[in-house]
């Protein structure tokens, strides 16, 4: 009797004294309705919002935490669903695939990781990498390091001699022939190993590169590269595995495949005609366009030895179209979802996207809520992230300025909450 009024006794000194924080908000963005609210008190407990309040609300004890925010913009977390978190830029990036063992890969990308979170980005969807992204989703989510949540296709799928075949380029002693375990697919019964393999191998997605691309060492940037056999094999797989399907695709023909094979999104999708912009709308597929990497390439590709020679002429023809086609999609209804490819530019400078966008045409607040309610929905997470909402996952950043009125705000967030904790302020 005595243990068990002693534990009723702890349960209740818990309740008493269990600490909410409380961030008083000076324009909060309603990112449902598109609006810009003012002078709201977000409430947080544990890893949830519990409430938000009109006012500025002080705390019911004096145990809770009050953030002053008040002369800023709190907004949802911001998610990024194109990056590829192991990796980023360099001159020596091609060199490095023979030089650096995985966990070499695994360290560094630990500091992508931090990266990416301090800049606001609380969600990422990862694109593919080595393998080594799946470890550090659950290092992260285990809260061994700092980062965010991170949905991963752990190795995007490829044809033989395609975008993502990781033998590209290699010495013929060397390339082999690698097949579904290694993420290359050359018929319908490949597509669905590969496809198995990838779930048993802890991914959250699949990933295909349905055209050319421009970084690989191999001479297309567009071309087809699936059937749609092929396609429709992998995504009817998928769905049996509870996955959505993103392709990466350039060139019109492979974005038309992938669309009738059955993605949920289109990466870059740079030569697009209007007629595959329509065919998008009828099928419910996303556009994530990526227009930083499309300007980081092209400025890069005039440097002298930055990238191997044959793919100098594919970045300087691909770069500079990215952002001109994703202002005709908009225009044209195409649904957006945020998406940088951070990792083809520097981690960090993901927000710049946003800049890119309104250039084109999208109206800032549509640009948020592209980063935040539309992503979330295409994760299966609309009811956890994406808004600042009772029940909702205390995911929260903040900028200086109203991003509605100045984008590049967005660019240096100063205040990151993800899951209830504060990781800067």
């Amino acid at each position: 009797m005595k243990k068990l009024i002693l534990l009723c006794s702890l349960l209740f000194s818990v309740l008493i004294f269990a600490q909410n924080t409380y961030l008083h908000c000076g324009k909060l963005i309603d990112t449902k309705s598109g609006t810009v609210l003012t002078k709201k008190t977000i409430i947080v407990s544990g890893k949830k919002i519990t409430a938000i309040e009109n006012g500025y609300v002080s705390p019911k004890n004096n145990n809770d935490i009050v953030i002053d925010l008040k002369s800023k913009t709190v907004m949802p977390g911001l998610i990024d669903m194109h990056v590829h978190i192991e990796s980023e830029t360099n001159p020596k990036k091609y060199l490095e695939v023979f030089t650096q063992n995985e966990a070499d890969v695994a360290f560094t990308s630990t500091q992508y990781a931090k990266t990416s979170l301090m800049s606001g980005f609380t969600t990422v969807r990862d694109l593919g990498g080595s393998g080594v992204n799946v470890a550090l989703k659950k290092a992260v989510a285990s809260g061994k390091i700092v980062g965010p949540r991170i949905f991963t296709a752990e190795k995007s799928l490829a044809t033989t001699g395609g975008h993502a075949d990781p033998t590209n380029g290699y010495r013929r002693d060397l390339a082999g022939n690698p097949g579904p375990k290694e993420g290359v697919v050359n018929s319908v019964e490949d597509a669905k190993k590969a496809v198995r393999q990838r779930y048993k191998n802890g991914a959250d997605l699949i990933k295909i590169t349905a055209t050319g691309g421009v970084l690989s060492v191999a001479k297309n940037s567009s071309n087809p590269q699936f059937t749609i056999e092929e396609i429709k094999a992998i995504c009817e797989t998928a769905k049996d595995y509870g996955f959505h399907v993103a392709a990466h695709a350039h060139g019109d023909e492979g974005i038309q495949r992938a669309i009738l094979g059955g993605v949920k999104t289109i990466e870059h999708g740079t030569l697009m005609s209007k007629e595959t912009m329509e065919l998008m709308k009828k099928h419910d597929v996303y556009l994530v366009p990526t227009i930083s990497a499309g300007k980081f390439v092209s400025e890069k590709a005039q440097i002298k030895n930055y990238y191997p020679d044959v793919i100098v002429p594919k970045a300087l023809d691909i770069g500079p179209k990215i952002q001109d086609m994703f202002g005709r999609a908009y225009k044209a209804g195409v649904g957006i979802a945020f998406g940088t490819d951070a990792a083809v530019f520097y981690h960090g400078d993901n927000a710049k996207e946003f800049g890119f966008m309104v250039e084109a045409g999208m109206p800032a607040m549509e640009t948020i809520q592209s980063a935040t309610i539309t992503n979330a929905m295409i994760l299966k997470m609309e009811n956890q992230l994406g808004q600042l909402k009772n029940g909702f996952i205390a995911d929260i950043v903040a900028t200086n300025d109203n991003p509605v009125d100045n984008i590049s705000t967005m660019e240096n967030v100063v205040f990151v909450m993800k899951e209830g904790k504060v990781y800067k302020q």
